[in-house]
């Protein structure tokens, strides 16, 4: 079994690329994670192969703005608007955004879990010039949290008297146990 690659490596690779490389988009689409590009505004400017696969639909350019996929949710199942998206938040603030996990909805109803890694770009007048975003699919992991997750709210229900926690944490067992289901079956019930 062959080890996967360090997230934060292939981020570096794809920033060298972007900043020395005349070539940078047949760097980008070597490199073996879903990678895309933003102008300042958030469009999507550039995406490579791999993004189409994650997403499971090809880009609009001119059209998409902030990510690549076409809808996306919180590990909660809340629907996640793209101007809300960790991409926009990189965007706006001009900052990095890490330790999130989102998961995407593809057209056909599959959906797949992801940890993005938003990077804001600039210049070497320190002037923002957009951003890059790698998308690490992270469905197992997070399938398997969830149902983690699931069995502990059940295990501390078990334990209360109060009817009423009892009921909230049922309702977020089951909440957690439908969204790893959906990623483990790849589509919603």
């Amino acid at each position: 079994m062959r080890a996967k690659p360090n997230p934060e490596t292939i981020l570096a690779a794809a920033l060298n690329a972007l900043c020395v490389d005349s070539d940078w988009r047949k760097a980008l689409d070597d490199l073996p994670a879903p990678i895309y590009v933003t102008d300042p505004e958030g469009s999507v400017t550039y995406w490579n192969h791999a993004c189409i696969e994650l997403a499971g639909r090809v880009p609009q350019l001119g059209r998409d703005r902030w990510c690549v996929t076409w809808k996306i949710y919180t590990t909660t199942g809340e629907f996640l608007p793209h101007d809300q998206c960790p991409m926009a938040d990189a965007i706006r603030k001009r900052k990095t955004v890490r330790d999130v996990v989102a998961i995407a909805e593809r057209p056909d109803g599959s959906r797949r879990a992801f940890r993005p890694y938003p990077t804001p770009l600039f210049d070497h007048d320190g002037n923002f010039t957009g951003a890059v975003n790698m998308l690490i699919d992270v469905t197992e992991e997070q399938a398997r949290a969830l149902r983690e997750q699931s069995e502990r709210c059940r295990r501390l229900a078990d334990a209360l008297y109060s009817r009423e926690n009892i009921n909230v944490l049922q309702d977020m067992a089951d909440g957690f146990e439908r969204t790893a289901a959906e990623l483990r079956d790849g589509s919603k019930p």
